[in-house]
């Protein structure tokens, strides 16, 4: 079976971890991306199943600790045992598109990311750690909570400033300060109501160009040609590279990738082997980047998407590298 390029047998399993202090908006999140799962098999692992909030119709059984949703989505409960509720989603008889678990409100999700890190069918993608815009600099300043506010961000590969319309402007710009005082170079964005696009869970392809707004709002920019809808709050750009790009090449652009950049999938032409063109699936969220040998696609067409925030994309630095 060929996914994405990559053979089912050598695929890993992409990882995502939603961390966050208490209130923050995690379960926000995690139920709009079950939502908004589109096709895409999710395996959600949560402390409670009651906060999820899931619309009945969504919901197709309940099995002990498991909710089977009718989208092909799944939540397990934890429970007590992190790595009995991952052993299940992957021997999972159907192969799952990606697993997110959410960290409780105060725990470290980087301790919880290692032991995604320890199974080998595994791949860690991301710590997306969310912050409560409105309340964070009050938070910070509880000699009880800054400890764990500050390691909570220091995993983070991105980081959300959450329910930034009920922080007034000088809340928002102290959150601002405080989250790039604790992380510094940790790439940030605002939302409201969690709305993170589901393109951003890594592992999972992202919206082509040129084909309509993406989930929860993104903006396709081809070409440097900006879709209508100005008011969108996270734009893609797109290449489909011609010639091979030295894996080389690719891995030491991964160690720099250019500022704006918050997740970039593609799968590329890399050299010319002993059996032909060799090819290698590209991956880059918040601050890690990986490159894999991968199957060459169906149309043996090279391809490359990312996303970013509109207007703070680096479009001109993606096209020279990629699109030359």
């Amino acid at each position: 079976m060929i996914e994405h390029g990559v053979t089912q047998e050598n695929r890993r399993l992409p990882l995502t971890v939603i961390g966050g202090f208490l209130g923050a908006g995690k379960t926000t999140l995690l139920n709009r991306w079950l939502r908004e799962a589109q096709g895409l098999r999710i395996a959600a692992l949560v402390n409670d199943f009651g906060a999820l909030n899931i619309d009945a119709e969504l919901v197709a059984a309940a099995h002990g600790e498991t909710l089977a949703l009718t989208n092909g989505c799944v939540c397990c409960q934890i429970g007590d045992d992190l790595g009995r509720a991952l052993v299940q989603v992957i021997e999972s008889a159907t192969p799952f598109d990606a697993v997110v678990i959410e960290a409780s409100g105060v725990s470290d999700p980087w301790r919880i990311a290692q032991i995604g890190m320890a199974a080998p069918e595994l791949s860690l993608e991301g710590v997306i750690v969310l912050v409560d815009a409105a309340a964070v600099a009050q938070q910070s300043r509880d000699v009880l909570l800054a400890d764990t506010l500050a390691r909570q961000l220091k995993s983070a590969d991105l980081v959300v400033l959450n329910k930034a319309d009920l922080a007034d402007a000088t809340a928002l710009a102290q959150a601002n300060a405080w989250a790039e005082a604790t992380a510094p170079g940790t790439p940030r964005i605002e939302a409201t109501e969690s709305a993170v696009p589901l393109a951003l869970l890594s592992g999972l392809p992202l919206p082509a160009a040129g084909r309509g707004p993406c989930a929860s709002g993104c903006e396709h920019d081809h070409g440097h040609h900006h879709a209508p809808d100005h008011g969108a709050m996270f734009q893609t750009w797109s290449a489909q590279p011609a010639a091979a790009i030295p894996a080389d090449l690719l891995r030491a652009w991964l160690r720099d990738v250019p500022p704006g950049v918050l997740r970039l999938k593609g799968l590329l032409r890399t050299g010319l082997g002993a059996g032909g063109e060799e090819w290698s699936e590209i991956q880059f969220a918040g601050r890690h980047g990986s490159l894999r040998k991968a199957s060459p696609p169906r149309d043996a067409r090279a391809g490359v998407v990312a996303i970013g925030l509109r207007h703070r994309l680096p479009t001109q630095a993606l096209e020279h590298f990629f699109a030359r």
